[in-house]
């Protein structure tokens, strides 16, 4: 950061009284690591959380009950926890797993508590503030959408005989598993309802945070959902994408940096953006990708923020370091 950044900086900093109401986009490991940096850097931050897992002991609750598969929403929970020893606790019991050789196995304890809340009290929203004050959770967390959603991806090269013929796959277990390229995604139902709270929220907010995620099945949902997407657009809201550390396998396949934002622009053609934060040593093209980042409006900003062990993973207090060069 230049001088006149830094002095631009402490200087907004020190006129704004209230803390950057902050959304945080995605869901899984991604939104995890987003929202353990955020709320160091903010007292009010809101996660909006996809709805889209079918596997594992979400899938299972969700075809069972009928309910949003709740794993995604527990581990932004869990990632929302304070440092202290109730924080601690209360995000281990959360995240814990049965292990059995009966029906329990796999299921997580916080599932279960969610789904056992949302069954008393008839409503998702309610429910998740309930498990939050449990937990001591310093922010809220609210689901993209008020029923559960399928993903629907374009795959090319599904089938290795035929490389570049296109296949339809369906739920986001075998989107983010295919052994083809993903190439586009949509929703089913295509416009779902979303929570009023959830919207409130984006329009609401100083700061939308994009990623990091599985590109296709965390991040991308949330411009799908038509009445989001309209949100997303219309807030006064400044907008930052977090891009991966590294390709995952099926979804991303040999995407550079610059091909996330592409993506991004191609699914939400509307939507500007003004930061782009990416990994400083991830990037083979930084011309490249600030070219990519300009055409959405966005500047670039490199930092170091990923795990110090060479893992390819965000390091929580980096990448909150990184988020209050701008966040403000």
């Amino acid at each position: 950061m230049s001088g006149i950044e830094d002095a631009e900086h402490k200087a907004a900093g020190s006129a704004r009284t209230q803390p950057p109401r902050v959304v945080a986009l995605g869901g899984g490991h991604g939104l995890h690591a987003s929202l353990s940096a955020l709320r160091r850097v903010t007292t009010d931050v809101t996660a909006v959380v996809t709805v889209a897992d079918d596997g594992g002991s979400s899938g299972r609750l969700r075809r069972e009950l009928g309910v949003l598969p709740p794993g995604d929403l527990r581990m932004a929970l869990a990632a929302l926890c304070g440092d202290d020893e109730w924080g601690h606790t209360w995000s281990e019991v959360v995240q814990h797993r049965f292990r059995s050789e009966g029906e329990l196995h796999g299921h997580a304890v916080g599932n279960l508590l969610i789904v056992a809340l949302w069954e008393l009290l008839g409503d998702s929203v309610a429910g998740l503030d309930w498990v939050g004050q449990l937990l001591g959770a310093h922010g809220r967390v609210l689901p993209m959408s008020s029923v559960p959603l399928d993903i629907v991806a374009e795959v090319e090269g599904a089938d290795p005989d035929r490389p570049t013929a296109m296949t339809t796959v369906r739920g986001q277990v075998a989107c983010a598993s295919t052994r083809g390229r993903v190439r586009s995604v949509s929703l089913v139902p295509q416009e779902p309802p979303v929570p009023q709270q959830t919207l409130k929220a984006v329009y609401e907010a100083d700061w939308v945070v994009f990623g990091p995620g599985s590109w296709f099945t965390s991040v991308l949902p949330h411009l799908l959902v038509p009445a989001l997407a309209r949100a997303l657009v219309a807030t006064s809201a400044r907008r930052v994408v977090t891009l991966n550390l590294s390709p995952q396998r099926g979804e991303t396949d040999g995407f550079a940096a610059h091909t996330y934002l592409e993506v991004l622009a191609a699914h939400a053609p509307d939507l500007r953006v003004d930061v782009v934060l990416a990994e400083r040593s991830g990037v083979e093209d930084p011309v490249m990708l600030e070219r990519t980042a300009a055409s959405l409006g966005a500047r670039l900003v490199l930092a170091d923020v990923s795990a110090a062990d060479g893992s390819p993973r965000h390091d929580p207090d980096r990448l909150a370091a990184a988020f209050e060069r701008f966040l403000d």
